[in-house]
C-alpha cells in the first residue's frame, strides 16, 4: 500500500472517529515536518514546533481534501506553524540587550569594503556569517523572516512560496523585495 492510500485511509478513520489512526500519520511524517520545522525554528524549538504542527493538522484535518496529497498538506501546515512561532516570538520581543560583537562588526566592515561573494568565499567563516545572518533575521518581522527563508535561503520558487504560506505570488514578491532591502539597510547601518 502506497503511503498516499495509507494516508487517505488514515485520514478516514480519523474523520470517522477513530482518534488513535492519528498516530500512523504521526508515525509516517514524523521525520519529514521536523526535517521542516528544523530549518525554521531555533534547535531548541523544534520538538515543541513540530508538536504543534500536528496538533494543527488534527485540527484541521477535515479540510483535507482528497485530490491533494497528504504530505504537501502537511508540508504547508508546517511552514505557517513556524511562521506562527515567529510571529508570537516578535510580539513577546523584549529590547534586545546583546548587539553584535566586535568580532561581528569586524567582518561586516571587511564585508562591506570588498566585493561581496568574493569576500564572503575568502573569509570561508560560515558560523559567523550564519550568525551575523542570524542577528539580521532577528530583526525583521516574522512575515520578512519566513519570505527570506524560503525564496532566498532554501532557493524555493516564489511560487512554491506562495502555496506554502497561503499567500498570492505578487505578495511573496512584494515581501521578498521588501525583506532584503530592509536586511540590506540593517547590515548597511551596522557598517556606517
Amino acid at each position: 500500500m502506497t503511503d498516499a492510500v495509507a494516508d487517505r485511509r488514515d485520514v478516514d478513520r480519523v474523520l470517522a472517529g477513530d482518534v488513535n489512526a492519528f498516530a500512523n500519520l504521526l508515525r509516517r511524517h514524523q521525520d519529514h515536518v521536523t526535517g521542516i520545522v528544523r530549518r525554521h525554528v531555533p534547535p531548541d524549538r523544534v520538538a515543541e514546533t513540530a508538536q504543534d504542527v500536528f496538533i494543527n493538522a488534527y485540527r484541521s484535518l477535515g479540510s483535507f481534501q482528497e485530490k491533494g496529497r497528504f504530505r504537501q498538506w502537511l508540508s504547508a501546515i508546517a511552514v505557517r506553524t513556524c511562521y506562527d512561532y515567529w510571529r508570537r516570538r516578535y510580539r513577546r520581543r523584549e529590547v534586545p540587550v546583546s548587539q553584535l560583537s566586535e568580532a561581528h562588526r569586524t567582518w561586516l566592515e571587511k564585508v562591506g569594503a570588498a566585493d561581496a561573494e568574493q569576500q564572503w568565499q575568502a573569509l570561508g567563516n560560515r558560523a559567523e556569517a550564519r550568525q551575523v545572518l542570524d542577528w539580521a533575521l532577528a530583526r525583521l518581522s516574522a512575515e520578512e523572516r519566513m519570505v527570506i527563508e524560503l525564496v532566498h535561503l532554501e532557493e524555493r520558487s516564489v511560487r512554491e512560496a506562495a502555496r506554502l504560506l497561503g499567500w498570492s505570488v505578487a505578495n511573496v514578491k512584494v515581501r521578498a523585495f521588501r525583506a532584503r532591502k530592509k536586511m540590506y539597510r540593517l547590515l548597511e547601518k551596522r557598517l556606517s
